[in-house]
């Protein structure tokens, strides 16, 4: 199979020094401190055009409680959605389900909502500001009550990353971890749903991905 430019752009991960990997890391570090936090029995995690999938997989492979979650990764590049299928069974993680499928519809997440944790990772960079906040509006559709969200944006001009924390706050998200390092421009944060969580309607649009893949997200 041919390695897309989505794949390739997944190179600087091998890179232990790139502003990728630093990322990465804390976005790791943040999915612990959410499962460690964690009440619910058997989680269930969703991780919208989740790459290679390498946030998820390490952490659930690792964590104490990780082969308790089930989790749904969603991407629609298939050379991607291969790799992290064949990560996830080489990791012996069973309750690992992968859809190489479009995560901007909600209907890719049928039989799995409500989620407990939503990942929404290497996702805002490649959004309008429009789309972002359909998207941070729609997510309460998608959670269980008390649900947390970790994303990701870049901090590059223009720098909306506090605007998507106002938009967070405004769709009834409280803020749990916001991590912005002085020397690396990208942002890792979790969001806490602290309201009654929406309807899920399976046929809406959450977003539309604008992104080519040449650049951090």
């Amino acid at each position: 199979m041919a390695r897309s430019h989505w794949s390739q752009w997944h190179d600087a991960y091998k890179d232990p020094s790139s502003a990728l990997s630093a990322r990465l890391n804390e976005v790791r570090r943040q999915l612990r401190e959410v499962l460690g936090h964690s009440t619910t029995e058997s989680p269930r995690l969703i991780s919208m055009c989740a790459g290679q999938g390498r946030d998820v997989i390490d952490v659930l492979a690792t964590h104490p409680r990780g082969h308790s979650v089930h989790a749904r990764l969603v991407e629609l590049d298939e050379s991607l959605a291969a790799e992290v299928a064949a990560s996830a069974r080489d990791r012996g993680l069973a309750n690992v389900e992968i859809v190489n499928g479009d995560a901007s519809i909600a209907s890719a997440y049928v039989g799995f909502v409500p989620a407990d944790i939503i990942m929404v990772c290497g996702v805002f960079g490649n959004l309008s500001e429009i789309d972002i906040a359909r998207t941070i509006f729609l997510l309460p559709s998608l959670c269980a009550p008390a649900a947390r969200v970790i994303w990701t944006r870049h901090r590059r001009a223009p720098d909306v990353t506090n605007v998507i924390r106002a938009m967070f706050l405004e769709s009834g998200f409280a803020e749990f971890e916001f991590f912005a390092p002085r020397d690396l421009l990208f942002t890792v944060a979790t969001h806490q749903l602290h309201r009654a969580p929406d309807p899920f309607e399976e046929d809406i649009r959450l977003f539309t991905f604008e992104g080519d893949g040449h650049d951090p997200a």
